[in-house]
């Protein structure tokens, strides 16, 4: 792989930490300063809230402006979203760890780009492979994020989590210096310019394969944000596990999203993205069957890893498949739209979780996700079906 593509993996490491650090401590916190305790899961929605708001800005800038320099104003606002949170921390105040959680989506918007990066640094047969590397870092950020957020987590701390916000700035710091130092755009495939032209986007969409593409990607993205949400709450404020035991949760969760990258890519081009999006959904029907049986620990952590790995086998099987779809002229309109798609789900998904979680219940909130599969199943037919006509091979 090229250095780029090894630049990214470690920025990815590190600025991808602001996604776990807040899903593990969001709601807690939450629960410590929000208003009423329907609020508490409202600062791990409002991250991606500000992903999705920042989604079409960051792709315009960086069609513009080229991704290196978006890629820095995007760890820059990891940094002020964790000086709002220690802020929040040291105030008491609910809304200012919601602006928190708001701006560190807007940095996580920049940061999901890495992937599309990775694989415009690369020959076109590679790219699956290039994206898988990338999310690789992830596995980094699945244990650095939550070891981060447990800094100030202790009883006796005078002013909760203040401490954890700052290892946060310390961490986006870091990124920034990678990124900085190590990143080429000379490398990426395409010219970081204003191209123009290419199709009309109503007949780019008229392609079943990019509706396959962005449903793997986006229902895969809402499934794992609903149940992983409400996962920490629903342990240690209903099933009366302790918080050690949540963070262990989330941890392997995290590792298992990521820890199939390095074979995911291999399996685009070995067995087929079909097959890999079949496996993903097959994973996803055990996790709800496992988590609607029981509460011990064992249920929460045999669900969450198959939830992990089944977002693995969906986002990379979308994210290889989607470039089949648009020409290099329309590719950062159709990232753009697919990442809305993506994170527009996610974001509905984050902040119905808590609402349908005190509502519900664990077991049934984790059937509400059936529905979403049976969608994507139907796309994936319509698309091997109907669609045969790509714009390009890999």
């Amino acid at each position: 792989m090229p250095l780029n593509v090894w630049v990214l993996v470690a920025a990815q490491s590190l600025a991808m930490c602001t996604a776990p650090f807040i899903v593990f401590i969001g709601s807690i916190q939450g629960r410590l300063l929000a208003p009423a305790p329907e609020y508490a899961t409202l600062p791990v929605g409002l991250v991606v809230v500000g992903t999705v708001l920042a989604i079409k800005p960051a792709t315009w800038l960086m069609e513009r402006l080229g991704r290196k320099r978006v890629m820095l104003l995007g760890v820059c606002m990891g940094m002020l979203a964790g000086s709002f949170g220690a802020l929040a921390s040291w105030l008491g105040l609910f809304p200012l760890l919601c602006l928190a959680a708001i701006v560190g989506g807007t940095g996580l918007a920049v940061v999901h780009q890495y992937r599309f990066a990775a694989m415009e640094s690369v020959p076109d047969n590679m790219a699956g492979s290039a994206a898988a590397r990338v999310l690789l870092g992830g596995l980094v950020a699945a244990w650095l994020g939550p070891e981060i957020a447990a800094l100030g987590s202790g009883t006796a701390e005078e002013y909760p989590f203040l401490l954890s916000w700052v290892g946060l700035i310390a961490v986006q710091f870091l990124a920034l210096l990678v990124l900085a130092l190590g990143y080429r755009a000379k490398a990426e495939r395409a010219r970081e310019i204003h191209t123009g032209g290419g199709r009309p986007l109503r007949q780019i969409l008229g392609n079943p394969l990019v509706w396959a593409a962005m449903s793997a990607a986006a229902i895969g993205y809402a499934v794992m944000s609903f149940i992983m949400t409400a996962t920490p709450l629903s342990m240690t404020e209903m099933a009366g596990h302790d918080l050690d035991a949540a963070k262990r949760v989330i941890q392997l969760h995290i590792v298992a999203m990521y820890l199939p990258s390095l074979i995911s890519g291999w399996l685009t081009r070995v067995v087929g993205i079909p097959l890999m999006m079949a496996a993903g959904l097959l994973a996803y029907l055990g996790c709800i069957i496992l988590a609607a049986s029981g509460v011990s620990f064992q249920h929460y952590l045999s669900a969450l890893l198959l939830l992990g790995i089944g977002w693995n086998f969906l986002f990379v099987g979308g994210t290889t498949l989607l470039p089949r779809g648009y020409t290099d002229a329309e590719r950062f309109r159709v990232q753009g739209l697919n990442d809305l798609f993506v994170f527009g789900s996610q974001a509905i998904a984050a902040l119905s979780a808590g609402v349908i979680l005190s509502w519900l219940g664990w077991s049934s909130l984790v059937m509400v996700a059936v529905p979403l599969l049976v969608v994507h199943g139907v796309l994936m037919a319509l698309w091997l079906t109907r669609g045969k006509a790509l714009i390009r091979e890999p």
